[in-house]
């Protein structure tokens, strides 16, 4: 197995142990998302926060999402730069604001009003981003059900390499890359226009509300998927009864799964 995919197969595992700690001391199930992604967003191997991929003028330009299923409340933000954590953001928009999504230099003016973290832009670009140029992994997403059975889901990512400044994609859109009800939570990562085009995150919801088995879920999410637009996707997700599935029809897709009795990661 090639060294890097080793690697972020640890980064998630690292990220899944962070959210199943709030868990297992009672926490809210939105924690437990928000903390395994904000895990990956510093973790410079994967392409969110620390790590992402440039647009086409070198820059970073961020997505990130987090949705209460309990609540249906949600959070997100799109093209954002110099937010260390995107994840954070996407959280105080949810709780802090009467929005659900804000953009550009207004979601980063609310951020330093509400003391998010802030950094020179350059400090999230990595050398292998900058030297080369070029997408190397995708989004990264948590879904999470707590002690009471509540769900959340929480995504990040920079985006797809070479993308025009203000290019927004399915990450921070609720219902397309990120999604949470009483009855699942999703989180999706691909080609972001085509997700968008398909809703990706819903369909899989709707496909758990109808009882249909998490595994079967994500598996008949991506046919889907893949019979309409022919691109790539990744999809995790949980039911209401903690019941975690995932598929993918990209060649990678490191997920790692942690519960009360069972705990293990693979490359889907």
């Amino acid at each position: 197995m090639p060294e890097s995919l080793e690697a972020r197969k640890s980064g998630c595992r690292v990220a899944a142990e962070a959210g199943a700690l709030i868990l297992t001391r009672g926490g809210h199930a939105v924690d437990a998302a928000e903390a395994a992604v904000a895990v990956l967003e510093d973790n410079p191997l994967f392409n969110a926060g620390t790590g992402s991929t440039l647009n086409r003028e070198g820059r970073v330009e961020t997505d990130a999402a987090i949705m209460d299923g309990n609540s249906l409340k949600a959070g997100a933000v799109a093209a954002v730069s110099g937010i260390r954590n995107p994840i954070h953001l996407a959280r105080k928009v949810m709780d802090a604001s009467r929005h659900i999504l804000l953009a550009g230099e207004g979601a980063y003016r609310f951020g330093t009003l509400h003391g998010i973290e802030t950094c020179d832009p350059q400090e999230l670009v990595v050398p292998a981003q900058r030297n080369y140029w070029q997408k190397e992994h995708g989004t990264v997403g948590a879904v999470a059900m707590d002690t009471h059975g509540r769900l959340a889901a929480a995504t990040s990512t920079g985006g797809i390499f070479d993308k025009l400044p203000g290019r927004v994609g399915d990450t921070p859109l609720i219902g397309c890359g990120t999604y949470a009800d009483g009855n699942a939570a999703v989180s999706c990562t691909g080609s972001g226009e085509d997700i968008i085009r398909t809703t990706l995150a819903r369909h899989a919801a709707y496909l758990l509300e109808q009882g249909m088995d998490s595994m079967v879920a994500a598996s008949q999410a991506i046919a889907y998927f893949s019979n309409k637009t022919r691109s790539e996707a990744g999809i995790i997700l949980m039911n209401c009864k903690g019941q975690a599935g995932f598929a993918r029809n990209s060649v990678h897709m490191p997920v790692c799964i942690l519960g009360p009795d069972r705990a293990f990661f693979l490359d889907a």
